[in-house]
């Protein structure tokens, strides 16, 4: 964990929800890992935690060879406050790492209200065409990806139903691409 963000916990309400460490939590060797994907829940941790589909994806993004899979829940008031003023990104639970720094960032959008918090979550450019190159990809899937619009000019790729198989094919897709030197525009034509 680091200084800035220990500094900060002692001044919010339920800081075990930033520090990760959860029995269970699935931590990999960075120099065994080829993909990163920064699983993203637009709400506070517990909420996201009790979330089947979150679990399931997790477990199954994790089970893959060369794949890390961390979680990443939004702050609430308090802590994004704090994050703000030190400067702070959002951050996978597992690593701590920005989910800037992930190849790829699936966000579950399970209501409407969700929509705001997602663009206040991501610390990236907001429109898909102001990001370049493979990394990072940005994904949503869920029941509101049915009605994608609202979204539309900042997710890459939005998925329909469930989430299980069509997640390890986009990372395989993702990992032929950046093998043979796709452009953004190439592989998201191939994910259609």
């Amino acid at each position: 964990m680091n200084r800035t963000l220990e500094h900060i916990l002692p001044r919010v309400q339920k800081p075990a929800r930033y520090t990760g460490g959860e029995y269970n939590a699935v931590v990999k060797d960075r120099r065994q890992v080829d993909v990163r994907y920064a699983l993203c829940f637009p709400d506070t941790y517990e909420i996201g935690m009790s979330n089947l589909g979150m679990r399931i994806l997790y477990g199954v993004m994790n089970q893959m060879d060369g794949v890390w899979c961390e979680r990443v829940f939004a702050p609430w008031g308090d802590m994004e406050e704090e994050m703000r003023r030190e400067g702070i990104l959002l951050y996978g639970l597992e690593s701590g790492d920005s989910i800037a720094d992930f190849d790829l960032i699936g966000f579950s959008l399970g209501y409407e209200m969700a929509y705001t918090n997602v663009l206040n979550m991501a610390g990236l450019p907001l429109r898909s065409e102001e990001r370049y190159g493979l990394s990072p990809i940005v994904i949503a899937g869920g029941t509101c990806a049915f009605n994608p619009e609202p979204l539309a000019p900042f997710v890459d790729i939005f998925v329909l139903g469930e989430g299980e198989d069509v997640s390890v094919e986009i990372i395989q897709l993702y990992r032929k691409a950046r093998e043979e030197c796709w452009s953004k525009d190439e592989f998201l034509a191939a994910a259609a």
